[in-house]
């Protein structure tokens, strides 16, 4: 078990090396943001793959008891690479921060400082405290305080990762300078629908399939599970509403733009702006 812990530790710094070592001698152009930032993609995606893939195989081995059903895959997923992934995903994000703001020119970013961590932390809040929620809290109910009970929606839980890289996959293509390619376009539908399904309407899914598991409303599930439950769920849910609708926006405004570059009136009002 040991072993498996310490491959985990292992996989993801170690596959993030690699391909900061691979892309400049690829792409000879990239400042040392851009390739960090893709490899910190590339790695995200690699972890989504494996989760979601766990989840597909938790989900359809436990149906038969939703409740009762165990998965070995659940313990061990979660303590060999969800504990490690977790920890090396803030180091990474911290690192692309820091590469963004260098290579822009600030003063601050010449070196590794309390500074340039607290203006993470401020920055990127939202995504830590995300992280640090699901190392402190999440994880140690999954491996210790749910009694045995309950892989079905762990096994759900992972899912949730299927929208990531459809999300990674966008910003690689803005990398490449490819955001105008239908490529972009059709992956930006995806980001939405995955992301939709899988992080916001998956948890009234859960709650419904615990519903019919008893045989009472979908109204009543709240009333029927425990509050640590329910703001367990509430906490991994708000996020997750807040980023969909930030997705959201930003899909508008790209349509938008687009659509005002191809009509008459926005192309009069380029030419009059230039004269």
């Amino acid at each position: 078990m040991w072993r498996l812990l310490f491959s985990g530790i292992v996989v993801f710094p170690g596959l993030f090396i690699a391909f900061r070592k691979v892309l400049p001698a690829v792409f000879k152009r990239w400042t040392d943001a851009d390739v960090v930032l893709v490899s910190e993609r590339l790695v995200s995606s690699i972890h989504a793959i494996m989760a979601t893939t766990a989840g597909i195989i938790v989900v359809s081995s436990c149906r038969s008891n939703v409740i009762t059903d165990r998965h070995w895959l659940v313990t061990s997923f979660v303590i060999w690479y969800g504990v490690p992934y977790m920890s090396y995903d803030i180091f990474a994000m911290y690192l692309s921060h820091f590469y963004r703001f260098r290579v822009k020119g600030h003063e601050d970013y010449k070196g590794h400082s309390l500074r340039t961590i607290n203006s993470f932390v401020r920055k990127e809040f939202l995504l830590v405290l995300h992280h640090i929620a699901l190392l402190t809290i999440l994880l140690p109910i999954t491996l210790f305080f749910r009694k045995d009970q309950g892989d079905y929606f762990i096994g759900c839980l992972f899912l949730t990762e299927l929208s990531t890289p459809f999300v990674s996959l966008g910003k690689i293509l803005i990398q490449l300078s490819m955001q105008e390619c239908w490529l972009h376009k059709m992956n930006g539908g995806m980001v939405l629908l995955s992301f939709f399904l899988c992080r916001i309407m998956l948890f009234p899914y859960m709650y419904w399939v615990y519903g019919s598991h008893y045989g009472i409303p979908l109204y009543s599930v709240p009333f029927h599970i425990p509050l640590s439950a329910n703001l367990g769920s509430l906490c991994i849910l708000s996020p997750q509403v807040y980023w969909f609708v930030l997705l959201c926006r930003k899909g508008y405004r790209l349509y938008k733009r687009q659509c005002n570059q191809g009509s008459p009136i926005s192309s009069t009002e380029q030419l009059s702006k230039t004269d």
